[in-house]
């Protein structure tokens, strides 16, 4: 096979896992499934449990949650990122795969009124149930745009900060993703992600399993990869600030690739990492 053709076969592969987590999330925006793993209800999450039960322990504060307005949080994060951003009023900041506006409306409480908060998302039924929470909220410093964060709708060197949650994972070409990151910061702008990495190989079962992709494991970089990625794309001052194993925290989730898959949950615990990190995009 020649150099372009296998190039044309991994970027068709690459379309063909967007549109299948495009499919996922937007029935997930719509109630039909419940989770980021398997059919369930819609007011469950993959972490088991009700999605805010997933969230506080996930260390976002219930006092900031109690503010946020009703389907904004699916349960669907694998961190609390915001928190760390240390916003301050009048900034502008971009979720990267913004979901129902959860990260969004955390952060525009920080900015204010003179802040402004966009939320990117390539979900129509995400985008649709997200600007539905800023009306209902009464949110005037959000917005919503719909796009893919290999090529981010926004212009180059207007974000002070950008953050995201358990996102970049589910995307195929995580270098593009960096580097849209990197030219849309100012110079000395910062990110606070929280995302899934792999300290190891997966199984081969669990590497072709479509349902762990779109639940934030399959597609999940080795960590060397991920961050040299990042830094490939001009972004420094790397600092991990959690790390804990995926699979311990989401016990169900677990359980279910195990009966699905027939792996053994030792085959795979350990592995798959839950981090948050912030980076800075030099002066």
């Amino acid at each position: 096979m020649s150099v372009n053709a296998a190039a044309g076969s991994e970027t068709k592969h690459g379309e063909e896992v967007v549109a299948q987590v495009r499919d996922r999330y937007g029935k997930i925006a719509e109630g039909k499934v419940g989770g980021c793993c398997e059919p369930t209800t819609a007011t469950t999450s993959c972490c088991g449990g009700s999605a805010e039960s997933a969230s506080v322990r996930l260390a976002y504060r219930g006092k900031d949650l109690a503010g946020v307005p009703d389907g904004a949080d699916l349960g669907l994060g694998c961190g609390a990122p915001v928190q760390h951003l240390a916003l301050q009023p009048g900034e502008t900041v971009l979720d990267l795969g913004s979901g129902g506006g959860i990260d969004v409306f955390l952060a525009a409480k920080s900015v204010g009124p003179t802040g402004r908060v966009i939320g990117v998302d390539m979900t129509p039924a995400m985008l649709e149930r997200a600007r539905r929470n800023a009306e209902k909220g009464g949110h005037q410093n959000v917005e919503f745009r719909e796009g893919r964060l290999e090529q981010l709708p926004v212009e180059s060197g207007t974000i002070d900060a950008v953050t995201s949650n358990c996102v970049i994972n589910l995307v195929p070409d995580k270098a593009a993703v960096f580097r849209e990151v990197s030219r849309v910061l100012k110079p000395g702008g910062r990110m606070v992600i929280s995302d899934v990495i792999l300290d190891g190989r997966l199984p081969e079962a669990l590497e072709k399993d479509i349902l762990a992709y779109v639940g934030c494991i399959a597609g999940a970089a080795q960590r060397e990869v991920y961050f040299g990625q990042l830094q490939a794309a001009g972004l420094g001052e790397v600092e991990v600030l959690t790390d804990v194993d995926s699979l311990s925290q989401w016990a169900q989730e677990a359980k279910t690739i195990s009966e699905r898959t027939g792996i053994k949950p030792e085959d795979v615990i350990g592995k798959v990492r839950s981090v948050t990190y912030r980076a800075r995009k030099p002066c």
